[in-house]
């Protein structure tokens, strides 16, 4: 047994990423910004154009639909629009992956304690979540604005494991971006990036040093089974 399969042994709790890990939520994201586009007489754009960028919230939309970073003058006013938008639609088009109700089934069937870290803010992660059925089982769910961090810092990690009552060393964190990478690491967790989720424009996901990576939810259950 390698020394990697000898750690994911002694996994005893579970963190996921929100958006682009366990949900696809890009449509309703990527609509929340096109509906601004639409209403100033600009061409609706296709979800393709939105989907990559949809882990970075209304930077990444704001980004895709104007072409504006966070430094732009009109960011602010028109990030609060988008927000709106986003209050109105966020459960529409939202759904789990394919395959993340049967990975969180056999994580309690393992009773393997799990648990979601986002950079999304409480604004929108806890309705979201009480919406949907499957996150009643989750032991912890840690937002943007629940520590005074965000990742990549480890902090809202260190948070989740604190609530769950499981050491750091005893989780792995589950990420389509890289600073979850960077974030999980620096917690002194195994990380695992799922390569199937948004990715951002950051070039080679090989590169972002994770212990994994896995091409769909069920991977998960077989690094934690081989292990």
């Amino acid at each position: 047994m390698t020394a990697l399969a000898a750690r994911f042994t002694l996994i005893r709790a579970v963190l996921f990423d929100l958006d682009g890990t366990l949900l696809d939520s890009a449509p309703d994201l990527g609509a929340a910004a096109d509906q601004m586009r639409v209403k100033r007489g600009m061409a609706s754009l296709e979800l393709a154009h939105y989907r990559p960028m949809a882990g970075a919230g209304a930077r990444g939309m704001l980004g895709v639909a104007f072409g504006l970073t966070p430094e732009h003058p009109d960011f602010a006013p028109l990030r609060e629009e988008f927000f709106a938008n986003y209050e109105q639609c966020m459960t529409q088009r939202t759904t789990a992956f394919e395959g993340i109700d049967a990975l969180l089934a056999e994580l309690a069937a393992r009773q393997l304690p799990w648990g979601v870290v986002t950079n999304k803010s409480a604004r929108f992660t806890e309705p979201l979540t009480r919406a949907m059925p499957r996150f009643a089982s989750a032991g912890a769910i840690v937002c943007g604005d629940t520590t005074p961090f965000s990742k990549p810092h480890p902090e809202p990690l260190l948070e989740a494991a604190r609530r769950l009552t499981v050491p750091p060393e005893a989780c792995v964190y589950v990420g389509d971006d890289e600073r979850d990478i960077v974030a999980g690491r620096a917690a002194g967790m195994l990380t695992v990036a799922a390569t199937y989720g948004y990715l951002g424009r950051q070039g080679d996901v090989a590169q972002w040093g994770a212990d994994a990576l896995i091409n769909s939810p069920g991977e998960l259950l077989q690094l934690l089974t081989n292990a």
